[in-house]
């Protein structure tokens, strides 16, 4: 498919590709997108990514390798860097710590952006500082476009319209559960978690989590509040779903899935994108009643008890400064992660339904992936999709959901497979 015009040197870059991530988004890249693609890897050490591109040249001999950019961590480097692509892969976190001269030197040179990151008062951070930026230079900027939370998000946005399309209906609400998880964190991704408040304050984490803080329009009404049972213990019983527990990335999805149906209705346009409906419909997107909420399956009460104890044993970690430094010195450490071999077992299932406002009608999507998490399918998928589909974004801050059913498509083509269909009563 042909690749949208631009005058950059680049049509993508890299920043970050000899970490553990990046490495992943650099072999995926190389063996999956198109060999013409004008592309380069970005980082500190000329070294090492001489050899990140001697492995690309291993995996794909028959594609040109990627060009090298050396840069440091600073806006004088980031903002050279930027001016040269049309589109900047970061993969470099703490986002927190080390992720706003990517994001900066993007917004204000018109580049479009996308990271992995899962830190939400660092979006809420970036969106408060830089959105005004990205919609003047038109950049299009996409955080948390990797596991955390485009599944989530995607999910929500294909049971939302396959509502509207089938029923005719706005959406009421969305339950998701995480329902296979067979996967081990990065030494980044704990390192992420750990040193989250000592990038920001508990007051902003608090804030940011906060139901439809990242969305630009307010709820008609908050959130409804889940039984007093389900918060003392984290258990609850879903038809359809089985009996599920908290889940690791529920408020961090969450936020991001309010972000989309804020945007969609504030800017109706974008929802109706190849639709066909009528006026009344054009301010409701998802629904004015919509609601959202994420659990992890458990396979027994006690289990599922015991996982949601333990999430708040890591709470309380996390804001106690001692123990916090005392963990961080225990987790593996930025760069390290599951074997490679090991993790092309992994395997990723979410399953949602979804209920049509004012009616007895529902929708089951599944979505699966056999493969690490950290092979980066979403992320270099969401990139080409933006590189060569006509998305109709204009420039600002942006999520999964907003690129469509052209990036679902392109997933489902990959092997990260979305399946939404009636639920029959």
């Amino acid at each position: 498919m042909p690749r949208r015009q631009h005058d950059r040197q680049y049509d993508l870059v890299v920043f970050g590709a000899t970490g553990y991530t990046g490495k992943y988004a650099v072999q995926y890249i190389t063996t999956d997108l198109p060999t013409d693609l004008k592309w380069a890897v970005a980082g500190r050490s000329q070294s090492k990514l001489e050899k990140v591109v001697a492995e690309c040249q291993k995996l794909n001999p028959d594609r040109a390798p990627p060009s090298i950019e050396i840069c440091n961590l600073n806006d004088i480097d980031l903002s050279n860097l930027a001016k040269k692509t049309f589109i900047l892969i970061t993969t470099v976190g703490p986002y927190g710590q080390y992720g706003e001269h990517a994001f900066k030197a993007c917004a204000e040179n018109g580049t479009h952006y996308f990271d992995v990151t899962g830190e939400v008062p660092f979006v809420a951070k970036m969106i408060k500082k830089y959105e005004a930026a990205a919609k003047e230079s038109g950049a299009v900027m996409l955080p948390q476009i990797g596991v955390e939370s485009a599944p989530a998000d995607l999910i929500t946005y294909s049971l939302a319209s396959f509502i509207r399309e089938e029923y005719s209906s706005p959406t009421a609400d969305v339950t998701l559960s995480i329902h296979n998880l067979k996967s081990s964190p990065s030494g980044g991704t704990l390192r992420t978690v750990f040193t989250l408040l000592n990038n920001f304050t508990l007051s902003d984490v608090r804030a940011a989590y906060e139901p439809y803080a990242l969305s630009p329009v307010p709820p008609a009404k908050p959130p409804p509040s889940l039984p007093i049972f389900t918060r003392l213990t984290g258990l609850i019983q879903v038809p359809f779903l089985g009996l599920l527990t908290t889940s690791v990335a529920g408020s961090t999805d969450a936020a991001i899935v309010h972000r989309s149906w804020g945007i969609f209705a504030k800017y109706p346009a974008l929802w109706l994108r190849g639709r066909q409906q009528n006026d009344a419909e054009r301010s409701t997107s998802y629904g004015p009643n919509f609601s959202f909420r994420e659990f992890m399956r458990s396979r027994n009460w006690l289990t599922g008890l015991g996982i949601h104890i333990g999430l708040l044993l890591l709470g309380l970690v996390m804001v106690t400064p001692f123990l916090r430094e005392l963990a961080a010195k225990w987790v593996v450490q930025p760069g390290d992660g599951p074997d490679p071999e090991t993790a092309k077992f992994d395997e990723l299932e979410y399953r949602g339904i979804a209920t049509a406002d004012g009616k007895k009608k529902r929708a089951l999507c599944r979505a699966w992936f056999m493969g690490s998490p950290y092979y980066c399918i979403l992320l270099a998928e969401a990139a080409r999709t933006l590189l060569e589909e006509e998305v109709e974004l204009p420039g600002g801050i942006y999520t999964a959901a907003c690129l469509g059913q052209p990036f679902i498509d392109r997933l489902e083509r990959a092997g990260f497979h979305l399946e939404t269909k009636c639920l029959e009563h």
